[in-house]
């Protein structure tokens, strides 16, 4: 009888185990993900200006995490070279760096931020210098508008 329990006590512990290791459904930060729909990342990149102020999902690959305080996360676009980043507030939703590779769905606010012709050239200045590229301040002419998801929940899948 001893026996019988301990192999049922060892059959019982495989199998939580087991099902524990073989859920790979993925991690819910946030307040996940409400929406049912996504908009297309070459949607919204094609034209950003129409979705400011609204509430919005969208779904992709994720290339980057914040390497600090996992505050924002990049995800690529089905348009090649085309990526959104997803910010959430410091501290109340952290990205870990594993979710590279991921898809995410992500839902949040879609914003512009509308820099200032100094702070466009200092963006400006700062992606040459990480390109390796020369860069003349004179040749920016025109405020930049940087567009990011601000987010309330993300939801990964394996």
């Amino acid at each position: 009888m001893r026996y019988f329990s301990m192999l049922l006590a060892l059959v019982c512990c495989v199998g939580i185990f087991g099902s524990a290791l073989a859920d790979d459904s993925g991690q819910t930060f946030g307040k996940g993900v409400a929406l049912t729909d996504t908009v297309k990342v070459s949607d919204l990149m094609a034209n950003p200006d129409a979705y400011v102020g609204k509430t919005i999902a969208i779904k992709g690959i994720t290339v980057e995490v914040c390497a600090h305080r996992g505050c924002w996360i990049n995800i690529a676009s089905d348009t090649e070279g085309e990526i959104v980043r997803v910010k959430v507030n410091d501290g109340v939703i952290v990205f870990p760096p594993e979710l590279v590779g991921d898809t995410v769905t992500a839902e949040g606010v879609w914003s512009a931020n509308t820099l200032d012709l100094e702070t466009t050239k200092k963006v400006c200045a700062h992606n040459a210098e990480e390109a390796g590229e020369s860069f003349d301040p004179e040749s920016v002419t025109e405020c930049m508008t940087l567009y990011q998801l601000s987010g309330t929940g993300a939801v990964s899948e394996r």
